[in-house]
């Protein structure tokens, strides 16, 4: 397999602009481990294209913390298991069959400091030409996540050492109330189990995008 074209942040935010000239409604897929800086790019290709893009994060589909306790999988909260795939699926569809003139699309954000998604807190306009999703999941085959990444035109995948990553990640877990000793072992035990997962995903990405 020939390995995916390797894109640093500045250069993956210029490709984009490509994407959103295209002359259609484009879905653009970004993951990557947790922590790995997904967000931050997509803020940056937001930033860079305005109205032209409209970001959509796969972490709407967050389970309620209700139905996780209901479930017994509060503890793992984060795993694949523990967000409405069906769902997700469900919007992208609908984002990619949207054409101008049609109703708005709306989509949940979630809210970190509530711990909750917000639903229909994202508005998709029929006019937006590009739609970028980020999250963990996008890329891997088991059923029900194997059916996204034929959503999306593209899927891009965010690498960042470890040695970055891990340390951002925890002291991301401190800024919104754990101790840091919750915040290490939460890093450790659910996270990094996660990050195993997302990584032997990485194969199936068009491009890989390097954070230094």
């Amino acid at each position: 397999m020939t390995p995916a074209p390797r894109l640093s942040s500045s250069d993956a935010v210029a490709v984009v602009r490509s994407l959103a000239s295209a002359g259609r409604r484009t879905v653009l897929g970004i993951v990557g481990c947790p922590g790995a800086g997904k967000s931050t790019l997509s803020d940056a290709i937001a930033a860079d294209l305005g109205p032209l893009v409209v970001i959509v994060p796969m972490d709407g589909f967050h389970l309620a913390n209700e139905v996780l306790e209901r479930h017994g999988t509060r503890q793992r909260k984060g795993a694949p298991e523990t967000f409405d795939a069906v769902g997700y699926l469900s919007l992208l569809a609908r984002l990619r069959a949207q054409r101008p003139g049609d109703a708005p699309v709306y989509a949940p954000r979630y809210d970190r400091a509530a711990s909750a998604s917000i639903g229909g807190a994202i508005e998709v306009d029929s006019a937006t030409p590009l739609v970028v999703t980020e999250g963990n999941y996008l890329l891997l085959d088991d059923a029900p996540w194997a059916g996204v990444r034929a959503e999306l035109d593209e899927c891009w995948f965010v690498e960042v050492d470890d040695a970055v990553r891990v340390p951002r990640l925890i002291a991301r877990h401190i800024a919104f109330g754990k101790t840091p000793e919750a915040a290490e072992e939460w890093v450790m035990r659910s996270d990094e189990a996660n990050a195993a997962l997302v990584k032997r995903s990485a194969g199936r990405a068009d491009r890989v995008v390097v954070i230094s």
